[in-house]
């Protein structure tokens, strides 16, 4: 003899708890693999960023180098980085992209492209002093 009362469970009544276990097991899968995905696709978006990060490094320590005149043992004092390091970086950006990205570092400065001057340029008489800026004229021998 049991204590406990018999219960019938019925053939629907189990069919209908294996579909719903399984209908459960679907909707954990599909879960898992949406997660997978997401999880995927932010890995490959983290990855393209530390890249374009990595690029616009190297590019910048190229434009520095360059506006340093290639002077690498200056600029590794300034920074606090080992000479050979920036050297290595540079390497990989060819001269007109470094040329490009200082143009573009004037243009945010708001600075005009400086232009080398040339032979022809070189014997026309400088400049007149600025509108407004004070002229000393003391050490001139026509003034009386």
């Amino acid at each position: 003899m049991t204590t406990t009362p018999e219960v019938r469970v019925t053939a629907a009544e189990i069919r209908r708890r294996v579909r719903a276990g399984q209908a459960l097991q679907t909707k954990t899968r599909e879960l898992a693999a949406t997660e997978a995905l997401s999880a995927r696709d932010t890995a490959v978006t983290a990855a393209k960023a530390a890249e374009d990060a990595a690029m616009t490094a190297r590019e910048a320590v190229a434009a520095a180098l360059r506006l340093f005149d290639n002077d690498a043992v200056l600029l590794a004092e300034l920074l606090e980085v080992p000479a050979e390091d920036l050297e290595r970086e540079a390497r990989a950006v060819t001269a007109a992209r470094a040329k490009e990205v200082i143009d573009q570092l004037r243009t945010k400065a708001g600075r005009p492209r400086i232009a080398r001057r040339t032979a022809s340029t070189d014997d026309s008489p400088p400049a007149a002093p600025p509108v407004g800026v004070p002229v000393d004229w003391s050490d001139d021998p026509d003034a009386s």
